[in-house]
Formats: C-alpha cells, sequence, structure tokens
C-alpha cells in the first residue's frame, strides 16, 4: 500500500483545534452536561453512553499526532481511524498494543502491513510488546493532536465499548455492555504527562524491535 499524498483539507472531518468537551454532550443519555460540569474532564460509562460514538468522533479528527496504547483492539471502525493516521505520513502516529493479543487479526494485520515495514516512512511506530518489567500492557487510552486525552477501563470490542446502539442511545435487541468507563480530559498539564507516559511504555515494548519481527514474516 502506498503512502497517502497530503489530504485535501475539505475531505477530513473537523480538527481538534477547537474542540471542548461540549462537543461529546449529545453522546450522553441527558444530551448535554450539567452547568456545574468540569470543561476540562468528563467521565463516561459503557452501557449509559454512546462510547463508541465518542471515541469514533475524536479518532476521526486527528489530524497531527496520534499516541495509544491499547489492550483490546477489536473494532473496525476505530482501527480504520488508526490506519488512516498511520498511513498519513503528516500524522505521528505511536501505537502500542499488548503480546499476549498479537494473534488477533487487527494485530496481524498491523505487523504484514506496509507501515510496520517502514515505519520512518510513514512516520509511524507499532509496537506489540509488554510492559518494562514484562507484564501486559494494560492501559487504554491515548493523546490525540496533542489536544485531546482519553483513558479508562474500555477496551475496544463490541461489549467493551457497548457498540450495539437501538436510535441513538445504548440498548435494543441484543445489546450488550461491560461495566467500563472513559475518560475524556483536555487540561494541559495531563495531556503533556500522559504523552510522556504513553511514550515511555512504546519504547520498552519494541523489545528488538517490530520491523525486525515483520521482516521474518516477509
Amino acid at each position: 500500500m502506498a503512502k497517502s499524498k497530503s489530504p485535501v483539507p475539505s475531505d477530513r472531518a473537523p480538527s481538534l483545534q477547537r474542540f471542548s468537551l461540549e462537543d461529546l454532550a449529545p453522546f450522553t443519555r441527558e444530551g448535554m452536561f450539567a452547568k456545574s460540569a468540569s470543561l476540562d474532564f468528563h467521565l463516561f460509562y459503557v452501557g449509559r453512553d454512546d462510547v463508541h460514538g465518542i471515541l469514533k468522533y475524536l479518532l476521526s479528527r486527528a489530524q497531527t499526532s496520534l499516541y495509544l496504547n491499547m489492550y483490546g483492539y477489536d473494532d473496525e471502525e476505530l482501527n480504520a481511524e488508526c490506519m488512516r493516521c498511520a498511513l498519513d505520513s503528516s500524522i505521528t502516529t505511536i501505537i502500542t498494543l499488548d503480546k499476549c493479543q498479537a494473534g488477533g487479526k487487527h494485530e496481524k494485520a498491523i505487523v504484514d502491513s506496509d507501515v510496520a515495514k517502514d515505519p520512518v516512512a510513514f512516520n509511524s511506530h507499532f509496537v506489540i510488546g509488554q510492559s518494562a518489567t514484562h507484564q501486559i500492557t494494560h492501559t487504554k487510552g491515548g493523546v490525540l493532536d496533542g489536544r485531546v486525552g482519553f483513558e479508562g477501563s474500555t477496551n475496544w470490542s463490541a461489549a467493551g465499548e457497548g457498540t450495539f446502539v437501538a436510535k441513538g442511545r445504548p440498548g435494543g435487541p441484543g445489546y450488550k455492555a461491560q461495566n467500563n468507563t472513559l475518560a475524556v480530559f483536555t487540561d494541559a498539564d495531563t495531556i503533556a504527562r500522559f504523552t510522556a507516559e504513553l511514550v515511555a511504555e512504546h519504547l520498552p515494548a519494541r523489545g528488538p524491535g517490530l520491523r525486525a519481527d515483520a521482516a521474518k514474516r516477509s
């Protein structure tokens, strides 16, 4: 797959440059936040709020950088947004996934992709590994464009996000939802500290390097 050229601005979703948490109010059961709600932090609940919709909304607007560590990575739509970032060399993309889930179809597709084989050209770096102490890498969050962060117990799966949404709200026949939360935050200090942590988690997880592992498969 060839590296994409600079996309036409009109083809992109609105950016995160003027994002505010109020933009996510329609994804809640109430459709609004209380007047006393924080301007830089809000907590959403799987099974109550449209958490999948929130994640897709945020990821689709990333235009300059995506830093992500995810344990439980099994969502076609969210994976498509991550790969959109990875294939656009103008977007710095750093993604860390856990080694014990390397057999999943999305993880395998990433390892076998052109992006993994030539990370410098794509300005994208993937790793499927472990924590610095050889435990699972269990963080479930990311930072987008250096402006918006998210983290919580929500893994990227149908039950993890509660993705079956009827008439714009969770529920309906066959709906399943784990007890998970998703925090979204915008304060600069937390964004800076979380970005540094995501990089710190990515480096030891690399081990001998994903590129070397990908080369063995070719």
